[in-house]
This record gives C-alpha cells, sequence and structure tokens, in this order.
C-alpha cells in the first residue's frame, strides 16, 4: 500500500524557499536543487518545494485553498510560536486569536502559502 509521506508547494525560488523553512523549522534539507527541494518535517513526512514555472501537468493560477499546519501541545506554545515567527519577520496574516479550536494564529511564506500554528488533541 502506498504511504502519503509528502505535501508538495509549488513556489517561485525553491532554494530561497528551502532556506526560509530550515531557518523556521530548524532543519537541513533533504535535498536542495534549482528546480526542487525538500525538506523532513517529522516521521519521514516530506515538505517538497517545485519551482511553479516547471510543475508539469502545469497547475491552475487561481486561488490559496489551503493551509500548512503546525500542530502544537498547549497555549504557551501557539504563543511561542506567534511570538518567535512575527519577531523573525513572517507576515502575519491571522493574529494570534481563539476559535472553535482553540488558539491560532496564521503566517505567510515568501510565495504567499499559509502556515496555520494551532492546538492538537491528545
Amino acid at each position: 500500500m502506498a504511504k502519503a509521506n509528502l505535501i508538495i508547494l509549488y513556489v517561485a525560488d525553491p532554494l530561497a524557499s528551502v532556506s526560509f523553512y530550515s531557518k523556521l523549522l530548524d532543519k537541513e534539507p533533504l535535498v536542495s536543487f534549482p528546480t526542487f527541494s525538500s525538506l523532513e518535517l517529522q516521521d519521514g513526512f516530506v515538505l517538497g518545494l517545485w519551482a511553479q514555472d516547471t510543475v508539469a501537468p502545469e497547475p491552475s493560477k487561481t486561488g490559496n485553498r489551503s493551509e500548512l499546519a503546525f500542530m502544537v501541545k498547549d497555549e504557551e506554545a501557539v504563543r511561542a510560536h506567534y511570538e518567535k515567527w512575527k519577531g523573525a519577520g513572517l507576515t502575519i496574516a491571522q493574529e494570534l486569536t481563539k476559535m472553535d479550536f482553540g488558539p491560532t494564529f496564521v503566517a505567510l511564506d515568501p510565495d504567499g502559502h499559509r502556515l496555520r500554528v494551532c492546538l492538537f488533541d491528545d
């Protein structure tokens, strides 16, 4: 059976994006090429960064309809990520707020992809 272990974001510059995510997550890239770079997020789950002008078949150009969510253990961890990411100069699309599922915020990567931090439920 196939294992879902890779999410790919289409980006303008994979080398710049892998540098951004390496600093953000304090992780080294698995591979780093001009058209595709990647790094492991956790337990074999990989984030791929593919040059949007080389993706085949060509993706649609519409909308920002997804988020990469980073789930943390408690409200203090959400707040700590918020302060760290805001302090690092990330654009904050949604300030730290409480929603039905708890405290959360949304930051943006250099290509405008949404990065949400929120709680996970044990």
